[in-house]
This record gives C-alpha cells, sequence and structure tokens, in this order.
C-alpha cells in the first residue's frame, strides 16, 4: 500500500461526486460514464457482470425507476475508506439517499474497486453490502 497522492484524491473524490450527481440528476449515461468495462456490481450475494457500457445502461435506468418510485432527489457519501496499491485503489462509502424533505429513503454501504487508467480512475467492481 501506498500514500494516496493529492491528485489521486481528488480524482477519486471527483469520480464519486459525480457519480452522485449522475443519480441526483437522473442521468444513467453520466452514471456509466464513472465505470470501466467490464464491470461487475455484487448485490444480495450475486455478481451481475456488464460486458460493456449498453448493458450497464439498462441496469442503472432500472435502478433509477426505482428511485423515481421511492422519491429520492439527494444522494450524499462518506468515505469510510481508501487504499491505493499501484493503480488499483479500493474505497468503501457510507451512502445516504433522501427525499425532497430531507428524509432518508436509502442508507446503506458499498465498497467499490478502482482501477486508473489514461482518464483516472474508474470503477470496475461494486460490493453492495446486504443489511
Amino acid at each position: 500500500m501506498e500514500a494516496m497522492t493529492r491528485q489521486e484524491e481528488d480524482q477519486i473524490t471527483g469520480l464519486f461526486e459525480a457519480y452522485a450527481s449522475g443519480f441526483d440528476d437522473f442521468d444513467a449515461e453520466a452514471i456509466a460514464d464513472c465505470f470501466a468495462y467490464p464491470c461487475t456490481i455484487w448485490q444480495f450475494g450475486k455478481g451481475n457482470v456488464f460486458a460493456d457500457r449498453e448493458e450497464l445502461l439498462e441496469n442503472v435506468e432500472a435502478l433509477l425507476d426505482v428511485y423515481e418510485r421511492e422519491e429520492i432527489v439527494h444522494s450524499t457519501f462518506e468515505v469510510q475508506e481508501k487504499i491505493l496499491t499501484g493503480s488499483a485503489a479500493f474505497v468503501t462509502l457510507a451512502w445516504r439517499q433522501e427525499r425532497e424533505d430531507g428524509e432518508a429513503a436509502l442508507e446503506f454501504i458499498c465498497h467499490y474497486a478502482l482501477m486508473e487508467g489514461p482518464d483516472g480512475f474508474a470503477v470496475t467492481t461494486v460490493f453492495n453490502e446486504d443489511t
């Protein structure tokens, strides 16, 4: 493990800020921009592999439909842990997704594996903690 540079910290924070904004704006394209392909999302003990952007977009659009039904309008995160090793980073975030009145609709923990590429860091794997 190595210490992150300020630039790496900023890139990772920027990635998750863009990710959260994509949810807030109901912008599936912006969310998909945060991933490297293929990518895997683990949830409820099952891993779903998305070979390309189009496959992930279908999943994200379905998730955004759920957010709309739940009236989720704002997502915030708190970094629990960040580890950098070579061109990979591992980040744990605590998420809070709120309705218009500020009430929490969802609160959960996700672990992310990131890969550094020519355009900065991108998500390769998401591990949702099942609660």
